[in-house]
């Protein structure tokens, strides 16, 4: 059975998530992408249907940008996996070195490679 992962990104960069995927399927990778994104406020069902989703996952990969600061459901996800006790692997989505909010102050965030990726999964 493939390896579930996990996607946590701002809603505002959802075309970095549409690249990932694309990069994952050029390397012929044996994962799927699950993300639970929207357009409209999130609220508790949101929440409740996410952690199922997430604790159903093997790995998250939270995609890192300018945007992640505001992005209120991306930091809840990232909040969730790490209270799951979910592998996360932290990648900045282009050259934009935001401060980084709660949960993930002072967590390492890796430079977008293939290589960083594959060995994040390779763990998992």
């Amino acid at each position: 059975m493939p390896k579930r992962i996990f996607t946590s990104f701002a809603i505002e960069d959802i075309n970095l998530r549409t690249m990932l995927i694309g990069q994952a399927r050029n390397e012929r990778s044996s994962f799927e992408f699950v993300d639970m994104s929207v357009k409209e406020p999130w609220d508790e069902k949101w929440k409740t249907n996410c952690r199922i989703r997430i604790k159903g996952c093997d790995g998250v990969i939270g995609i890192i940008t300018s945007n992640t600061p505001k992005a209120d459901g991306q930091l809840w996800e990232l909040k969730c996996a790490y209270e799951e006790n979910i592998p996360v692997l932290l990648i900045y989505g282009n050259d934009s070195r935001p401060s980084l909010p709660a949960p993930i102050s002072g967590k390492r965030v890796n430079i977008w490679t293939w290589d960083n990726i594959k060995d994040f999964l390779d763990r998992l």
